[in-house]
This record gives C-alpha cells, sequence and structure tokens, in this order.
C-alpha cells in the first residue's frame, strides 16, 4: 500500500472529502504544470495481470493541445486523489504517471487515454541484437530502465536480492522481455524479475519497482469493517479459476553446456484446500485415486528460464509461481470506502458477514477520482467444509 497515516485511513468511512488534481510535463518531469479535470471524467484502473498495471481516461481543462502541449509523444500526466478527513489539511495520494495516447479536443477540454510508464519501457526496444550481463541484479535493471526512461529511479521491495548475478544473456529485440518476463528464441524464459522470483512494474508514483510475488500470507495492510463504523463491503457471487495452476515445475538452463538446474517442483498440499493437488502429483499422480480423493484435480504449468543458475533459485521461482496462481476469484465492491493508497498486490482483510472475516489479494482494482466508492477484484484461497 502506498504510504498512508493510519488517522487519515481510519478517516477513509466517515465524511471526508475527496478532492482530486492533475498536472502535466513535455520535460521527462523536470517541471510539472497543473490542469484541470472535468468532474467524473478521471477513472483510473489498476491490474497486476497486465504488463500495464495502471491506466486511466480523463477530459483535461486549460491545457493546449501540440508540441508545446499535450501530445501523445513527450507529454507525462500525473493524477492525485485527496482525502481531506474533518479539520485537517488535504492529504494528497498519487493515482498514476501515464503517457498520453489518442488525445482529442472536445467541448469540454482534452479527452486523454492513459497508460503507465511500462509502455515506454515496451516501446524502446533494443535497435540491434546486445548482449547483456552478466552483472547485478540491481546494475542490470537500473541500466535496462534507465536508458528507456531518464531520470526515473528503480525501487527494490524487501524480498529480492537485487545484488543476485544475472548471467550473460543476448537480447534480441524486447527490453521489457529482458526486465520482466519474456521468452528467447527457444522458447526459454527471459525476465530478470520473473528469475528472482518477482515481478517489475512502475507504481502509482511512477517509479519502477521490483517487488516479491505477492501471498495470502504477506501482512493485511487494510482491514475493512461492515456497518456505520466500517466500509459497506458486497460480495459478488460470480468466481472463476481462470488462471489456476497448482502444480509447478520449474528449470534452468543457459544453453552454454553446463549441467540444466531441475527441475523443481512446487505443488498445493494443503489438504483442506480446493485446490489440493495430491500428496505428491510428480512421483505418485495415482495417489489420489487410491486414497479415494475423488475431489482432487491437477492444473500444472512449467516455467524455463535460462537466467536460473542455482537449484535453490529454481525453488523460489516455483514457490512464487504457485502463490501466484492459487486461489480463487471473486469480486469485492467497497461503496464505501475508496482507499487510493491501496495498490494491485497488497492484501486485505474483509468482514463478507457480520463476524466473518476473510483475506484477500487484490488482483486488480477501479475507481473514479473524487468519488467515494472502489471495486477490486481479488482472490482468496477456498476451503474445502469438512
Amino acid at each position: 500500500m502506498l504510504p498512508i497515516s493510519p488517522q487519515t485511513l481510519a478517516a477513509l468511512s466517515g465524511a471526508c472529502g475527496r478532492p482530486y488534481r492533475a498536472e502535466w510535463t513535455i520535460d521527462g518531469g523536470q517541471t510539472w504544470q497543473p490542469c484541470g479535470l472535468v468532474a467524473g471524467s478521471a477513472q483510473v484502473q489498476a491490474s497486476r495481470t497486465q504488463a500495464v498495471r495502471y491506466s486511466a481516461s480523463a477530459t483535461l481543462t486549460g491545457v493546449p493541445l501540440g508540441r508545446d502541449g499535450i501530445n501523445p509523444i513527450s507529454t507525462n500526466i500525473r493524477l492525485w486523489q485527496g482525502i481531506t478527513p474533518a479539520r485537517t489539511d488535504t492529504v494528497w495520494i498519487p493515482a498514476g504517471r501515464y503517457s498520453v495516447d489518442r488525445p482529442k479536443v472536445t467541448r469540454t477540454g482534452v479527452q486523454v487515454e492513459l497508460n503507465g510508464l511500462e509502455e515506454e519501457i515496451q516501446a524502446a526496444r533494443f535497435p540491434v541484437p546486445r548482449t547483456i550481463g552478466p552483472d547485478s541484479a540491481r546494475a542490470l535493471v537500473g541500466l535496462l530502465a534507465g536508458e528507456a526512461l531518464p531520470g526515473v529511479p528503480v525501487a527494490w521491495r524487501a524480498g529480492v536480492d537485487p545484488d543476485a548475478t544475472v548471467p550473460q544473456i543476448v537480447a534480441e529485440e524486447d527490453r521489457w522481455a529482458v526486465l520482466s518476463g519474456g521468452a528467447d528464441t527457444t522458447g526459454a524464459a527471459t525476465g530478470i524479475a520473473a528469475a528472482l522470483a518477482a515481478e517489475l512494474w512502475v507504481d502509482a508514483r511512477g517509479i519502477v519497482t521490483v517487488g516479491p510475488v505477492p501471498t495470502l500470507a504477506d501482512p493485511v495492510v487494510w482491514r475493512v469493517a461492515r456497518g456505520p463504523a466500517g466500509a459497506l463491503v458486497e460480495p459478488q457471487p460470480e468466481q472463476t479459476a481462470e488462471g489456476l495452476a497448482n502444480v509447478w515445475s520449474v528449470s534452468g538452463d543457459a544453453g552454454d553446456g553446463a549441467p540444466a538446474i531441475g527441475p523443481v517442483h512446487a505443488w498445493d498440499d494443503d489438504e483442506s484446500s480446493l485446490t489440493y493437488a495430491g500428496p505428491d502429483p510428480v512421483d505418485d499422480p495415482l495417489a489420489p485415486q487410491r486414497l479415494g480423493l475423488a475431489w482432487v484435480r491437477v492444473r500444472s504449468q512449467r516455467y524455463s528460464s535460462s537466467l536460473i543458475t542455482s537449484t535453490s533459485q529454481a525453488e523460489g521461482v516455483a514457490r512464487a509461481r504457485l502463490a501466484d496462481s492459487l486461489g480463487v476469484q471473486s469480486t469485492l465492491s467497497l461503496t464505501a470506502a475508496c482507499n487510493p493508497a491501496v495498490e494491485p498486490g497488497d492484501v486485505v482483510e474483509v468482514e463478507i458477514r457480520p463476524g466473518v472475516w476473510e483475506r484477500h489479494l487484490i488482483d486488480s482494482l477501479s475507481y473514479t477520482l473524487g468519488a467515494a466508492s472502489m471495486s477490486c477484484t481479488t482472490r482468496t484461497t477456498p476451503r474445502r467444509i469438512t
């Protein structure tokens, strides 16, 4: 979750003002100029399942269009959501830094589609193939991101080793595939972040961020209660198993003649889980039949990366991929407590019924600047009723 004080967090479910603002730059963020927003026009979406994590749309006022104003080449937009508790100053929460797409003049202002800065990294393909590494992940991510986004900082969150050595790789064209997660001509994965059991994104502040794959075991950042003292939570009955995998096999092969790593396996071994894969789906796949576990279903995936150089690294990647693919997706509608500080990947605890609390990992969220409500698509681990 983005920085927010406990006092401001507590004020979300009460009477508080929700101002908003926008600003733009054409010099890479060295200077920012304020602009207006048409009420209700700024809609923000954020999703872990998309390569570009933050996206938005808005109608801007008081801005020129063209080379020295809003244009799809050099302009960046920053959005902010304010929270004004009673008798205190406004706290401003960043709601994304964006590149501009398809600016269009309308009767009310300049209408724009906005995409997170990942899009600029993706567009900055290598002009010619190049050899990268060996070097530390910190050095290589800083180099490759800095070439695409001069002046934009890189942040490393706890749980990821930025000093891990990345072996030498040949990058054909795709910068984003090298940084985040892609594949070479043989089909082997090449993403630096993925090989560290991590993910790479640009956060709401416009900072390139490398962090561990989130799990439901992570600390709860926000407790959402029902009733007058909390938020009105409306769980929706729709659920999906899209993207579910309960067995992962991970291997590493640099293709340089050195012994291959793995495969290393990880699976859901929680007998109380609906996604339980059995006692050993790799070496004893008939165990569920022998033990009378007729409800067990195996959904397996494989992952191979030329950047995985040790068994322990492969084990970490396997656990991360398993954690990221378990759980049933559901929908929560928080109709009275829009919290702009929440990020995809955060774990929240929600009172789904009076006195009944569940942990949910936020996969995606959306809200309109100035509104009191937000919608979240979440994931939670289902339990069998025995």
